[in-house]
């Protein structure tokens, strides 16, 4: 018997949606008819979503989604799989797709840096005088990340602003490339380098994920793994002999690229941890965590 196969889309758009609120409530309706599992963020300023299902299901669920008007023209990136990428099905009103809080509006369809396909991305990274950002969190660059680029000091995308104002403003006037997951974070961050008064700034058009299937580059000089919010938890980009692991075990130090949470869900703190490690140490990621763990079943039983 022939195993089911499955897709998984990443997709987003920026355009105003009437009656949002309404709208998440339909739209998740919707998936749970379809059948569809994920997680959906819809605003007014638009929609932010990664969903997997069947091959029937997600084509299904492409076509329902450029039927409407406002989707019409939406990108969908796709990947294969043997599985569902999600437990359950979430789709929730927010008051921005990605949360930046900076207190001016940044609309991507009046002010963004300049779209570079994988192929143009790849000539401006070997540039001399190059300032390469890191649009994502810092978790996701230790794991996987372009050569050169610049890591950043931020837990969540709302520090960026903090951070490039304390770190970045003497390369207003250099030209800077930036790149995200799937490229919406880019959408804001290059909007924001722009109003600050950064004078060349670009982005990765259709981010990492699109980078790494683009048949000419084969995901050249991204080292590690593209770290994914879903099952999978991370991904190969770089399909050349020149794939190099980059992250390192937070327990032994050893070069490895996959990702665990702690087991005391009071921390769940995401780690690089080979198996050796995650066995030794039980899934915990310090001694502190283990007693508390431990502390917690005792007063249970």
């Amino acid at each position: 018997m022939s195993q089911e196969q499955y897709n998984i889309l990443l997709y987003y758009k920026f355009v105003s949606i009437p009656n949002p609120e309404e709208f998440t409530a339909e739209h998740l309706k919707y998936c749970k008819d379809l059948g569809v599992k994920g997680r959906i963020i819809i605003a007014e300023e638009g929609i932010n979503g990664t969903v997997s299902g069947t091959v029937e299901q997600t084509e299904q669920y492409m076509k329902d989604l450029h039927a409407n008007p406002l989707f019409a023209d939406m990108v969908f990136k796709i990947d294969e799989s043997h599985e569902h990428a999600f437990k359950k099905i979430f789709v929730r009103y927010k008051q921005e797709l990605v949360t930046f809080r900076y207190d001016k509006h940044l609309d991507p369809n009046t002010i963004s840096g300049k779209r570079l396909s994988p192929t143009e991305f790849h000539e401006q990274l070997q540039q001399d005088d190059v300032i390469v950002i890191d649009g994502r969190n810092d978790y996701e660059y230790e794991i996987g990340h372009f050569r050169n680029a610049i890591r950043p000091d931020v837990e969540s995308f709302r520090e960026f602003p903090e951070w490039i104002r304390a770190n970045l403003s003497e390369f207003k006037d250099k030209k800077v490339l930036t790149y995200c997951t799937g490229g919406i974070r880019c959408e804001k961050l290059t909007g924001f380098l722009m109003h600050e008064g950064f004078n060349d700034v670009a982005q990765l058009d259709g981010g990492i994920v699109t980078y790494g299937k683009d048949p000419e580059v084969q995901g050249r000089l991204f080292d590690g793994k593209c770290y994914v919010f879903d099952e999978r938890i991370s991904v190969p980009i770089n399909h050349t002999d020149e794939d190099i692991v980059v992250g390192k075990c937070y327990h032994c130090g050893k070069s490895e690229d996959r990702y665990i949470n702690c087991r005391y869900k009071l921390c769940n703190a995401k780690h690089v941890c080979c198996e050796e490690c995650e066995a030794e140490h039980r899934g915990f990621c310090s001694e502190e965590c283990e007693d508390h763990f431990e502390n917690i079943s005792k007063s249970q039983v």
